[in-house]
C-alpha cells in the first residue's frame, strides 16, 4: 500500500457508487436499530407510507400527494445519514483492499532450529505458527511476522510503509522486527515468527481500517445515549401533541387535530438527525485521517484519546534534534598537549561505527593530520560501549584508553589511582552548559581532555511546542543525557520539562505520576525498553521499525517510523473531538429553527393566533411541514463532506475554541434553517407542489 493511495478524492466515484448500494442495504431494521436516531426516522418513513397506501385506498388523514412527500423525503434522511456512514466506510474498505493485495501466499524455508545450517523444510506460510524458525534470503518475501535472531539484511518494507528506501533489519537490536509481506533485498536473515495465520500485523491493519469493523469509543457511546435520551423525550411530548390537538379542537369548536403525518414531520425534524445521522462517519474518517497519515490506529479509542493528551513525551535524539551528534572541538587537561587527547580520541573511537565515533576520528583528522590507522598492524583490542559501563575505548599493549561519560570515565581512572581535575569538571559542566555532550578521555589513570559533541535542534520545533502549548498541552524531552545537557537542549528546543538520565523505570514512573494527577500521556518509542511505557501511556506510538514489543504495547503504529508524528496525531485527535463537538452544535441549534416553521403549522388551525411565530412567513402550513422536512434530509447531504473532512483544528486555546463553535456553528445552526427552510418554501410553492 502507498501513499497515493490512500489519498483518494473525498467522493471517489467508485466508492461512491458502492456506498450507495451499501446505504440501500442498510435500510434493513436490525442494521438500523444499532442507530436509536435513524430507526426512529425509518418507524416513521414506514408509518407514512403506510398511510399513503391508506390515502389511495380510503379516506385518508390528509392528500395522498402530501403525505407522499413527506414519506419521500423522510426515507431520504436515512438514505443520506446511510450514505454518509457507507462513504466513511468505503474508502477504508478501499485501503483494506490496497493491503491485502500486498498479502500473498509464499513458500518459507523453515529450519529446524536458529541456525542458518539447521535442516531446511518447504513449507506455505500459512502452515507457519509463532515460535517456528524460518530462513529468508536475498529476493525472497518475508512469510510472517517475526524477529531476526540472527543476520543483517536489506530490506523492501515499501509494499506496507510507501517508502522506496530499503531499510536495515538485523538481529539483537531495535530494529529486529520484520512484517510478513515485504522482501529482503540483500544477504539473509533467521527469523522467529512472531504471529500466528490471521494474527499478523497486516491482518491488523486491514482489520483497523476497515470501517465496518470498527468499535465505539466511549465518548462515542456517551453521546449515542445522549441522543437516544432526547429522542425518547422528544417522541413523548410530540405523541402526547395527539390527544392534545383532539381535546383542543373540542374545546376551540373550530379547526382539525393535527394529522399522524405532520406529527411524524414534527418529530423527525426535533430529535438531533444531523448528528445522529453524521456521527459514525464522522468517527470512521477520524481513522481514515490517521491512516492518511501513514499511522494505524489499533483502537478508536487511541485516535480520540489522542485528542484530549494533556502531556507529550518525546525523546531528545531523533525527535527533537537531528540525531547525529558530530564531535566540534577537543579541549585538552591542564598539561595535555591538545594532539596527544586528539591521537587518544581517534584511537578510540577506530572501530566506533556511530556517527558520533566517526565524526571524532574525522575531526582529529581536519584538525590535526591524523589519519585512520590500520588497526590490525595496531594488534588493537577494541572495548564496545555497554549500558553499564557506558564508555568504549581500546587497549594497545600496555596502553589503556578510554572514552565516555564524565562520572563513568572518572570512576574508572579512580579506580586505577588517578582522579578527575577541577578544570576537566569545570569543561564538563561549560559543555553540557552549552548543550553539547562531554565525552571524557582517559589513558588509564591520567585523564586526557574532553571531546565536545554538538545535536543540533530540529528546525522548527521551537514553534511547533509553542503551537503545543497554546493547546495547554505539555511537553516533555526525555533523554539518557546528563542533566545540565538537557536543560540546555531543552532551553534551545523549547520544551516545557526535560527527564534526564532516563530508564525505562523512571520513565514508567513519570508516566504514572502524570496519570495520577488526572492527565492522559502520549509517548513514542521503538525499543523492547520503551514497552513498559507505552504500556502504560494513554496514546502509545510505536515505530514500525522498532521492535515487536514495543509495537505490541503501542495503540498506535507508525508507519514512516518518525517520531514527530506524534504532535501530527495529537492534531488529528484534537480534530476529531471538534468535528463531532461542531455538528452536535449545529445539529442541535437546527432543531430551534425547524421548531418555528412546524409547530406553528400543525396548530394554526386551532390556534390562528399562532401565526404570530411564522416568523418566515412560510406560504401555508403544508408546505411549512415539508420545507422543514425537505432540508432536515438535505443538510445531511450537505455535511457530508465536513464530517469525512473534518473541522480543521487550530491552537487558539479552549476558550477560543468554544466561542468559535457557539458563533459559527451554534448561531450558523440557527441562521441557515431560517434561510434554507424559507427558500425551500418558495420553491416548492413557484413549482405547486403543495
Amino acid at each position: 500500500m502507498n501513499k497515493k493511495s490512500r489519498k483518494r478524492s473525498l467522493f471517489d466515484a467508485a466508492i461512491a457508487r458502492k456506498a450507495f448500494w451499501a446505504s440501500v442495504r442498510k435500510l434493513n431494521p436490525v442494521y438500523q436499530i444499532k442507530n436509536p436516531v435513524m430507526f426512529v426516522v425509518e418507524v416513521g418513513s414506514i408509518l407514512t407510507t403506510l398511510l399513503f397506501i391508506h390515502s389511495l385506498f380510503g379516506k385518508g388523514e390528509a392528500a395522498p400527494g402530501f403525505i407522499l412527500q413527506i414519506s419521500v423525503w423522510l426515507w431520504v434522511t436515512v438514505l443520506f445519514a446511510n450514505f454518509a456512514e457507507s462513504m466513511a466506510e468505503g474508502r477504508g474498505k478501499a485501503q483494506a483492499e490496497a493491503l491485502r493485495k500486498t498479502r500473498r501466499e509464499t513458500m518459507a524455508n523453515s529450519l529446524s532450529r536458529a541456525d542458518r545450517n539447521a535442516d531446511v523444510k518447504q513449507v506455505s506460510s500459512s502452515q507457519l505458527r509463532r515460535g517456528d524458525i524460518v530462513l529468508v534470503e536475498a529476493g525472497e518475501v518475508i512469510p510472517m511476522d517475526g524477529e531476526v535472531v540472527e543476520g543483517v539484511a536489506s530490506v523492501n518494507e515499501s509494499a506496507i510503509t510507501g517508502e522506496s528506501a530499503p531499510v536495515i533489519r538485523e538481529s539483537g537490536g531495535d530494529r529486529s522486527a520484520v512484517t510478513g509481506g515485504t522482501m529482503v533485498l540483500s544477504d539473509w536473515l533467521v527469523i522467529r515468527i512472531t504471529a500466528n495465520p490471521g494474527e499478523t500485523f497486516l491482518d491488523r491493519m486491514i482489520s483497523m481500517v476497515e470501517g465496518a469493523k470498527r468499535q465505539k469509543t466511549p465518548n462515542e457511546i456517551a453521546l449515542d445515549i445522549l441522543l437516544a435520551g432526547m429522542t425518547i423525550i422528544f417522541l413523548v411530548v410530540t405523541a402526547t401533541l395527539l390527544p392534545y390537538s383532539v381535546f383542543s379542537v373540542k374545546a376551540a369548536g373550530h379547526g382539525s387535530p393535527v394529522t399522524i403525518t405532520v406529527l411524524v414531520a414534527l418529530l423527525v425534524c426535533l430529535i438531533p438527525t444531523t448528528i445522529g445521522g453524521l456521527l459514525s462517519a464522522i468517527g470512521i474518517a477520524g481513522m481514515d485521517r490517521m491512516i492518511q497519515a501513514n499511522v494505524i490506529a489499533m483502537s478508536g479509542r487511541a485516535v480520540e484519546a489522542a485528542g484530549d493528551v494533556d502531556v507529550l513525551l518525546l525523546d531528545k535524539t531523533g525527535t527533537i534534534t537531528l540525531g547525529d551528534r558530530q564531535a566540534t572541538a577537543f579541549l585538552p587537561a591542564p598539561g595535555v598537549d591538545v594532539r596527544a587527547l586528539a591521537d587518544a580520541a581517534q584511537l578510540a573511537s577506530l572501530a566506533d561505527e556511530t556517527p558520533e565515533g566517526r565524526s571524532i576520528v574525522v575531526l582529529a583528522k581536519e584538525l590535526y593530520g591524523l589519519r585512520e590507522r590500520d588497526i590490525h598492524a595496531l594488534g588493537a583490542a577494541f572495548v564496545p560501549f555497554t549500558a553499564q559501563t557506558r564508555m568504549s575505548g581500546v587497549n594497545l599493549g600496555a596502553r589503556q584508553i578510554r572514552k565516555g561519560a564524565a562520572d563513568a570515565v572518572e570512576e574508572y581512572v579512580k579506580q586505577r589511582g588517578g582522579f578527575l581535575p577541577s578544570d576537566v569538571r569545570r569543561m564538563v559542566d561549560e559543555v553540557a552548559r552549552e548543550g553539547g555532550t562531554p565525552l571524557v578521555v582517559a589513558e588509564e589513570k591520567k585523564v586526557l581532555g574532553v571531546i565536545k559533541l554538538k545535536d543540533i535542534v530540529k528546525g522548527g520545533m521551537k514553534e511547533r511546542f509553542a503551537e503545543l502549548r497554546r493547546m495547554g498541552i505539555k511537553t516533555i524531552m526525555i533523554t539518557g543525557d546528563n542533566p545540565l545537557t538537557a536543560a540546555a537542549v531543552s532551553a534551545e528546543a523549547g520544551v516545557d520539562d526535560f527527564l534526564a538520565q532516563a530508564t525505562p523505570e523512571t520513565k514508567l514512573k513519570l508516566i504514572r505520576e502524570h496519570q495520577a494527577g488526572g492527565r492522559l500521556v502520549a509517548m513514542t518509542g521503538d525499543g523492547t525498553n520503551d514497552a513498559p511505557a507505552l504500556a502504560q501511556a494513554d496514546v502509545a506510538v510505536a515505530m514500525n521499525t522498532g521492535t515487536q514489543a514495543a509495537k505490541e504495547a503501542g495503540n498506535l503504529v507508525d508507519l514512516d517510523s518518525n517520531p514527530t508524528k506524534l504532535i501530527e496525531i495529537v492534531e488529528i485527535g484534537k480534530q476529531l473531538l471538534m468535528t463531532r463537538g461542531t455538528l452536535t452544535t449545529f445539529s442541535i441549534a437546527n432543531d430551534v429553527a425547524k421548531y418555528f416553521a412546524i409547530l406553528p403549522a400543525a396548530f394554526i388551525s386551532i390556534y390562528p393566533e399562532l401565526g404570530a411565530l411564522n416568523i418566515m412567513a412560510l406560504n401555508s402550513p403544508q408546505s411549512a411541514v415539508l420545507s422543514a422536512v425537505i432540508f432536515n434530509a438535505i443538510i445531511i447531504i450537505f455535511l457530508v463532506p465536513l464530517a469525512l473532512r473534518g473541522v480543521k483544528y487550530r491552537s487558539l486555546g479552549a476558550q477560543a475554541v468554544l466561542r468559535n463553535n457557539a458563533l459559527i456553528y451554534g448561531l450558523g445552526g440557527l441562521l441557515v434553517p431560517f434561510i434554507g427552510i424559507k427558500l425551500i418554501d418558495m420553491l416548492i410553492t413557484a413549482m405547486k407542489i403543495v
